[in-house]
């Protein structure tokens, strides 16, 4: 498996690891009827956002988005997405993922990564973060509505990285 900023071509394999995952509703704050063109547009964000892919033999097994949290006085803070495909779970794709979107915030000058709705239900994800060092801030009560398991919490998470400024 190797981890490589995404090209115009990744598209059709990126969307096939996000499709299921929008239509499931458990993992994010998006309306489960995305079409294709609206989920492109949101994940593929222009600079100075980075995406990421983790591929296998010309096959995208996951993929991430690097991006500030907030713009101007709030660009030194990270914030990052991950989508790990369903049939690849279990891999250690997430993990690859994650660390390497953390050393890629951390070169480009990042004092911070900070995700803004981990759903609490999402246990693996939550697991995942807090291994890699990230804390919960605080969680917005019934703020996501799982539908499974009802109204559930979003888990505001941060971690500091190095602080070489911008």
């Amino acid at each position: 498996m190797s981890i490589r900023e995404a090209e115009e071509g990744d598209w059709p394999g990126i969307w096939t690891v996000m499709e299921p995952i929008v239509r499931d509703g458990g993992t994010y704050c998006w309306n489960r009827d995305l079409t294709e063109e609206e989920a492109r547009a949101v994940w593929l964000e222009p600079r100075p956002a980075h995406i990421f892919v983790a591929e296998e033999a010309g096959q995208v097994l996951g993929t991430a988005q690097l991006h500030p949290n907030r713009a101007g006085a709030g660009s030194h803070v990270a914030n990052a997405s991950f989508m790990t495909a369903g049939w690849a779970s279990g891999r250690g794709i997430a993990r690859a993922l994650a660390a390497h979107v953390l050393e890629q915030a951390e070169a480009q000058g990042y004092r911070a990564m900070q995700f803004n709705a981990v759903v609490q239900t999402n246990t693996r994800a939550v697991a995942l973060w807090q291994s890699l060092g990230f804390g919960i801030l605080a969680t917005v009560p019934e703020a996501f509505a799982h539908p499974i398991h009802g109204f559930t919490g979003l888990h505001i998470m941060h971690k500091h990285l190095a602080e070489t400024g911008l």
